[in-house]
């Protein structure tokens, strides 16, 4: 946290990120067990801004697994790690939902997530899946917006 309390985009990302892998854990807790889990054990903080992010990758969870889907080729999406699952539906969330995050940043944000919780070569995979939907999504938008 920041000298005045107030937490960064990072620390918000990365509570939200162990809520979210904790959640894919404890398929019989609801997430307001788990925030109240988070506050219990003081190792989570949990605002509003965690919240917020939490909840809309949950309400986005299906859309988000048909992208990592499509662009998971070598893996399907059940056999794939569960951090590795989880910071890809949070970078996609912030990709697809989050007007105020340029797709680089959530990117490279993905990447730090995985640096600190994954193996290089699951870096490696992450890095790819998002890189191909941006990409790809780009210049789906470009040729839109030059119609």
């Amino acid at each position: 946290m920041t000298d005045n309390g107030v937490m960064t985009r990072h620390e918000i990302r990365e509570c939200a990120f162990l809520i979210l892998f904790e959640l894919s854990f404890r398929e019989d807790d609801t997430v307001e067990e788990m925030y109240e889990l988070a506050q219990e054990i003081q190792e989570i903080t949990v605002t509003d801004s965690v919240k917020s992010m939490v909840e809309g990758v949950l309400l986005h969870k299906d859309t988000i697994d048909d992208i990592i889907a499509k662009y998971s080729t070598k893996r399907s999406i059940a056999r794939l790690p569960r951090l590795n699952l989880t910071i890809l539906r949070l970078a996609l969330f912030e990709i697809l939902y989050d007007d105020t995050m340029p797709d680089n940043a959530a990117i490279s944000e993905a990447i730090t997530l995985a640096g600190e919780y994954t193996y290089q070569e699951d870096t490696s995979f992450i890095n790819g899946v998002l890189g191909s939907y941006v990409r790809e999504n780009r210049s789906e938008q470009l040729k839109e917006e030059h119609v």
